[in-house]
């Protein structure tokens, strides 16, 4: 198996700047994928199906929203063995994020930090890839707002690009906790919740009816809320009758890191350090919604026990990003097998 040879090649991968090492992997899962290796990428996967928000997923893994922002590598990536895969962020137009260098990795910690800013080549073009992928699992549409739009406007941008996505997604994530887009958090407090997730329901109710197909929302919190905030996206959820809720982004806490190279650098820290942030909100989240809403946890899953735990906390599902990058495609089928035996 091709995963076995990973830890050779993150050797050479971390010797790249972490952005080029990104994109260097992906070029090669997509290349093997092409030329009929798909299913020597990745190990064998327990089949495993449980169903959360009417979806029925192959096994509860999934890939969280970031890696493929463009959702260029759907099909390289199912190779893997996910029971679902989630891409973007998206937004309505093009634009470049941050300047670079905008990711850095922490190895010491397990951890990356990163600050792209939605970096992505917009919804039209997104859809065109989205559109010519084969593969036919579960697919999450992550969608966000560009950088220039303001704040007060940025019910447009996930309006919008609600209506172009909501065709060809299983379900819809609506990211509104990117610590790297100017103000975008602000979107987490009472009043600008409860009107987004208004204007969002009632977008998604007329999408069904004109597709005749309802496609379920779910939002991503970032793991930096306190126990009344948790409480008041909560309370907001259910009223709203949102579909499912994703927990948690990355964090902008340095405590765990404060000592080592790259602490200092501005943007989201993901990974080991943020494991037990964002269990202590899917518990909350859990104590909060009872079983009426479903919860994705996601946030430093390294190993088998770190995606049980997630479910011990009150997650229904997982996924993975950072721990890809420090355990490789291995690490799908541990974390699949690991929830398998616990079921």
């Amino acid at each position: 198996m091709l995963s076995s040879l990973y830890p050779l090649a993150r050797r050479a991968l971390f010797c790249l700047d972490a952005e080029q090492a990104h994109h260097l992997t992906l070029g090669a899962l997509r290349q093997a994928e092409h030329l009929g290796l798909g299913s020597l990428l990745g190990t064998a996967v327990p089949d495993d199906p449980r169903t959360v928000m009417g979806i029925r997923f192959p096994n509860p893994i999934g890939l969280a929203a970031g890696l493929d922002k463009d959702g260029a590598y759907i099909d390289a990536l199912a190779a893997l063995g996910f029971g679902f895969i989630e891409v973007g962020t998206v937004t309505p137009r093009p634009q470049p994020g941050n300047p670079r260098p905008r990711m850095f990795r922490l190895p010491q910690a397990q951890a990356l930090i990163n600050r792209m800013g939605f970096n992505n080549g917009g919804v039209e073009q997104f859809l065109q890839n989205v559109q010519s992928a084969r593969w036919r699992g579960p697919l999450g549409l992550n969608i966000g707002k560009n950088a220039d739009t303001p704040i007060e406007r940025a019910a447009d941008d996930y309006l919008y690009c609600l209506e172009r996505v909501y065709p060809f997604a299983s379900y819809v994530t609506v990211n509104i906790s990117s610590p790297n887009t100017k103000n975008l958090r602000q979107l987490q407090g009472a009043g600008e919740l409860d009107a987004l997730l208004a204007a969002l329901k009632d977008k998604q109710q007329r999408l069904a009816d004109q597709h005749a197909r309802y496609v379920p929302i779910a939002l991503k919190i970032a793991p930096d809320l306190d126990d009344e905030q948790i409480k008041v996206i909560a309370d907001a959820l259910l009223r709203h009758g949102i579909d499912g809720v994703i927990a948690t982004n990355t964090t902008l806490d340095r405590e765990a890191v404060k000592t080592l190279p790259h602490a200092d650098e501005a943007g989201g820290l993901s990974g080991r350090p943020v494991f037990e942030r964002s269990n202590r909100v899917i518990r909350a989240l859990r104590a909060a919604l009872g079983d009426a809403i479903p919860i994705i946890g996601v946030g430093g899953i390294l190993s088998g026990a770190d995606a049980r735990a997630k479910i011990e906390a009150g997650a229904s599902l997982v996924q993975l990003y950072s721990g890809l990058i420090y355990r490789g495609p291995v690490l799908v089928a541990e974390c699949a097998a690991a929830l398998a035996a616990g079921a």
